[in-house]
């Protein structure tokens, strides 16, 4: 088996799975798991640890606030207690207010369903990265983690490898193309690639491991 192969096969052994699995979202194209993983990309775009921005999505669900109407309802007070709860401490009064106001924004322009936003761009996954921003805390990182761990339910946006992927995969000796990339993994998932790729970036651990057993 080639070298690169060798790589990409134990990274996705010990690193192939997606965030939204860790934060314990079955990913279906349906309105709630769609929302529930817009929320974690929230939390996971700021400058925290992702453990905490896993975590705190964990506790927003439990504490009832699992779609953008529940979002939307609750509190300010409720939803700062929930990020506070998952050690979200450092921007959990600014987070509120943006969660708050981008539960409000999916309700009034796509009806709580982001497969109307899916839709209202007819294909074009760049359309489809401006529209997310349009969500109060989204911006260009939060919109890249959210085609990341969707794409392989809107293959449309598929192989979808930003540049913290990329970054991972340079890191680990890989091209740095997504389509080679995705040729390479050969599995269907992409987003288990991209977000093994992705912890690869983050933890230099991950990618000397990963090397060391596919020597």
């Amino acid at each position: 088996m080639p070298a690169q192969k060798r790589v990409v096969r134990e990274l996705l052994a010990t690193e192939g799975r997606t965030f939204a699995q860790e934060a314990g979202i079955r990913l279906t194209n349906t309105p709630q798991p769609l929302y529930r993983t817009l929320v974690l990309a929230t939390l996971m775009s700021a400058r925290i640890r992702g453990s905490v921005a896993i975590a705190t999505a964990r506790e927003l669900y439990d504490a009832g606030m699992r779609d953008a109407r529940s979002m939307a309802d609750a509190t300010w007070h409720q939803r700062v207690r929930a990020l506070g709860k998952g050690g979200y401490r450092r921007y959990d009064e600014r987070t509120s207010n943006q969660l708050g106001e981008g539960a409000r924004l999916v309700l009034d322009a796509w009806g709580g369903d982001l497969r109307r936003m899916r839709a209202d761009a007819h294909g074009d996954v760049g359309e489809l990265r401006q529209l997310l921003q349009r969500v109060p805390g989204v911006g260009p990182t939060g919109a890249d983690i959210f085609l990341r761990e969707v794409q392989d339910i809107w293959p449309e946006a598929a192989p979808y490898l930003d540049r913290k992927a990329l970054q991972g995969a340079r890191r680990l000796g890989l091209p740095d193309d997504p389509e080679a990339l995705s040729r390479l993994a050969g599995d269907g998932h992409p987003a288990a690639l991209a977000s093994a790729l992705v912890r690869a970036a983050l933890d230099r651990k991950v990618a000397d491991e990963t090397l060391r057993q596919a020597a």
